[in-house]
């Protein structure tokens, strides 16, 4: 049974900073691109991050410089620590995995930037 967990979302005020973690079971953790997504309310799912099996990382545009995504194949778990975070970052984070045609999704992790 394939399970990924978010956490660490919740209530910053803007310039802060959030980690957000995803803890994986089910699956060969190691050979997964493992990649963060967000659904801001009446938008669609975007990409945030993804990092491969070889700590390769992509980032959107709109969070270059500011979130990095991380993994820890020993733990099964992959990171995203979020900096200068601004309103527009509001949004419900999910975890994903994807190795050929296997994508699985956790269930999402609501982050909200207000002051």
């Amino acid at each position: 049974q394939v399970q990924l967990v978010e956490s660490g979302g919740g209530l910053v005020q803007p310039g802060g900073s959030l980690r957000l973690s995803c803890a994986t079971s089910g699956i060969s953790f190691n050979i997964y691109v493992m990649g963060w997504y967000r659904q801001a309310p009446g938008k669609q799912r975007e990409l945030v991050a993804t990092i491969t099996s070889h700590s390769i990382t992509n980032y959107a545009d709109s969070v270059k410089g500011r979130f990095t995504i991380s993994r820890d194949n020993a733990k099964n778990t992959v990171y995203l620590d979020m900096n200068s975070l601004k309103p527009e970052d509001t949004a419900v984070y999910y975890c994903n995995a994807r190795f050929a045609v296997a994508n699985y999704w956790g269930q999402g992790t609501k982050v909200t930037v207000s002051s």
